[in-house]
């Protein structure tokens, strides 16, 4: 247990640290899942789309809870296939 106020007061900001990154990491994962999705259904429109959705929620978490590089590889890979389809 922690006596300090400043110990206390960084176990909370910690706390609230953790719980938006979290969210931001899930947002992340759910976008991309969904853009990867409409890129196997073929509908090139609806997956440029979510792509485009996919690529802005990666790139607001690049820096802060992935690192920049994963980031851009991932949107790089994600663009690269729908360039691929008919």
């Amino acid at each position: 247990m922690a006596y300090h106020k400043s110990s206390k007061k960084r176990i909370l900001v910690t706390k609230k640290k953790n719980a938006v990154n979290t969210a931001r990491r899930t947002r992340v994962k759910t976008y991309v899942k969904k853009a990867q999705k409409a890129i196997e259904s073929g509908d090139k429109a609806v997956a440029a789309k979510a792509t485009r959705t996919a690529e802005s929620h990666i790139m607001k978490a690049a820096g802060k809870t992935m690192p920049k590089k994963r980031a851009a590889r991932k949107v790089s890979r994600m663009t690269k296939k729908v360039g691929k389809m008919a």
